[in-house]
């Protein structure tokens, strides 16, 4: 993988990862209808299919493993499908193994974009789970927020457990760009003249990625300060929120990933 496509493939492949990891691990399955799966659903789709066309473009012979990433990438777009095939015909209990084994083929996805990146594969790999962790809490709590429009008698739980899950990925995916320095060979060569290291291509994409996760950080915090408001509206607040933790997730994402590709 290489240049802006490869970068957007790594982003849409972990934010469909973390997508669905939220959708199945959690208990949402008894707890909302299953009009919100297909929602969702729908959503890991665009993203997983997506990731395989873009993984495509950045396609680069010299590296390894693009072929098998933008393949698992496509297969985790089918295998969305298929449950939601399988749901809408009430077979219930086989859509929810199929997408419970769509999780696993998830991070099988991750795992084989991490053999692409210039870094390590086990670095890689946990800075690719982390920013599943933290991209899928913003995407799933993004979308709760707006359920509660439609299924109006939802408990708080579901979106109080979200909050909570966005501050607990903050919190990893700061330490999962710490942990990958301020360097990376080939960005870091790009400015090898540079007085600063901080100032390498490397090291300012790192910078950024910090601030856009505190900042994402001090949003996650608003939400849960909100949703300890009784009213519905708290709820609708809650959700304005979530739209700009989008934005900085997503801006923190891009700058983190940058420095992975050669």
């Amino acid at each position: 993988m290489k240049g802006p496509a490869g970068v957007m493939a790594l982003v849409m492949a972990e934010t469909a990862a973390g997508g669905a990891g939220f959708l199945f691990l959690t208990p949402l399955w008894r707890e909302v209808r299953r009009g919100f799966f297909y929602l969702a659903g729908l959503v890991v789709l665009a993203l997983a299919a997506s990731a395989g066309a873009s993984g495509r473009a950045g396609f680069d012979p010299a590296v390894g493993g693009g072929h098998l990433a933008v393949t698992l990438a496509f297969g985790l777009a089918g295998a969305t499908l298929v449950w939601m095939a399988l749901m809408a015909l009430k077979a219930r209990l086989a859509a929810r193994v199929l997408g419970l084994a769509s999780v696993g083929l998830a991070v099988a996805v991750l795992f084989a974009f991490a053999r692409t990146s210039d870094e390590s594969v086990a670095l890689s790999f946990f800075q690719l789970l982390a920013g599943a962790a933290f991209s899928g809490a913003v995407l799933d709590g993004l979308l709760l927020g707006h359920w509660y429009l439609t299924e109006r008698k939802l408990p708080r739980g579901p979106i109080n457990r979200m909050a909570w899950a966005l501050i607990g990925s903050v919190a990893l995916e700061l330490g999962a760009v710490l942990a990958g320095g301020f360097h990376s060979g080939g960005a870091g060569q790009a400015a090898s003249n540079s007085l600063n290291p901080l100032l390498t291509l490397a090291g300012s994409s790192t910078l950024i990625a910090i601030g856009m996760v505190a900042c994402t950080g001090l949003i996650a915090v608003m939400i849960r300060l909100t949703l300890r408001g009784t009213r519905p509206q708290a709820v609708q607040s809650a959700t304005g929120f979530f739209y700009l933790a989008v934005i900085t997730a997503f801006a923190a994402e891009i700058a983190a990933k940058v420095r992975f590709l050669p």
